[in-house]
């Protein structure tokens, strides 16, 4: 056997080694993003709504999962460790692209909202479809075309549920991935601070699924909310521009200035910038950065649960407490890894 021919075998053989090293932190990585999702949102499940001074007196600091006062407004009757509208819808956008192989239907969309809200009257829970959401389906249901339905959506509630896409699109074709932004947020949330904050949570995710660092998978979140922010109703929220803010504020480390400059309320251009952020302070412990966001005050089960997709695609499961990995998959019921490789397998 000449050694030319040998020299050819290596480089098919590290070819392929390479493929598959690719594939399995891909793998694992899809998989962290759901589970970041997932722990983070019940993290901030209790401390919801709860003012930074409330969530200090109550909690001093989230570090662990905690049970909702009794009397809380959206959360009271729920578990410690139990995920909220974030997780759910989540995996409700999982369902529809991985049933339809990628392609989503905005009208089975709004019937599969209308339904989980049905189900969580049901179940005797509090949080329902959030302000955005409910008008635009109720908009819908009046005749209105789908492409205005969310022309005044200017909440978290697609940024939110977006993790999927960020599986889904691979960081490699931006476009596609902005298209599949706008096209599964549009029936709630088209306005150019809900689209751009999406985008921006998507293109993270993805960049980080597809081993980018830290800082470079930010840079890809930030173009891609630059070329989601033209579209929809534009709202003078200035996403791409408080994105921008929040990681100079984040690259100080000074969580304090974040929480009060940025904003942590459901506005998309305060939530997903503050969410952006934190990302970028707690970039190598998944966590603690979780924990800080599930103490940040106002919307705290999306900002960590947008949190810890984000760091969770950066950094992959093993981040995260195996107990805490526990709890929160055996007390839902959720086959998170199954729905991250379904979404993994139709990446493109």
């Amino acid at each position: 056997m000449s050694r030319k021919f040998l020299a050819f075998i290596r480089e098919v053989m590290s070819l392929v080694s390479f493929e598959l090293v690719s594939t399995s932190m891909q793998k694992s990585r899809s998989y962290g993003t759901l589970l970041g999702l997932a722990i983070g949102d019940a993290l901030g499940m209790p401390t919801q709504s709860l003012s930074f001074e409330e969530i200090r007196e109550q909690f001093h600091k989230v570090n662990t999962f905690n049970e909702p006062s009794a009397h809380h407004p959206y959360a009271a009757g729920l578990k410690a460790g139990m995920i909220t509208d974030d997780t759910e819808q989540s995996l409700l956008v999982a369902s529809l692209l991985t049933t339809r192989n990628g392609e989503f239907d905005q009208i089975e969309f709004a019937r599969q909202l209308l339904s989980w809200e049905d189900s969580i009257r049901e179940r005797g829970l509090l949080d329902l479809l959030g302000p955005s959401t409910k008008a635009a389906l109720a908009k819908l249901q009046a005749g209105m075309d789908v492409s205005l339905t969310g022309r005044e959506g200017t909440t978290n509630g697609a940024a939110m549920r977006i993790s999927p896409v960020g599986i889904l699109c691979s960081s490699s074709n931006l476009d596609g991935l902005v298209r599949k932004v706008i096209e599964v947020s549009m029936l709630t949330h088209n306005t150019s601070s809900a689209l751009g904050a999406a985008a921006g949570v998507a293109g993270v995710i993805s960049g980080s699924i597809d081993g980018l660092s830290p800082r470079d998978a930010v840079t890809l979140g930030i173009e891609a909310a630059e070329q989601a922010s033209i579209h929809g109703a534009q709202d003078g929220g200035e996403i791409v521009k408080r994105i921008k803010r929040a990681v100079e504020i984040a690259e100080t480390g000074d969580v304090e200035q974040l929480r009060k400059e940025i904003g942590t309320s459901v506005k998309a251009n305060e939530s997903v910038p503050c969410a952006i952020g934190l990302f970028v302070i707690h970039k190598s412990d998944p966590w603690e950065g979780c924990c800080v966001a599930a103490s940040i005050g106002d919307d705290t089960d999306t900002i960590a649960a947008i949190t810890g997709s984000m760091l969770g695609a950066a950094c992959g499961p093993d981040s995260f407490p195996a107990s805490a990995i526990n709890t929160v998959e055996t007390l839902n019921a959720l086959n998170l890894r199954g729905v991250a490789e379904d979404l993994l397998s139709l990446r493109h």
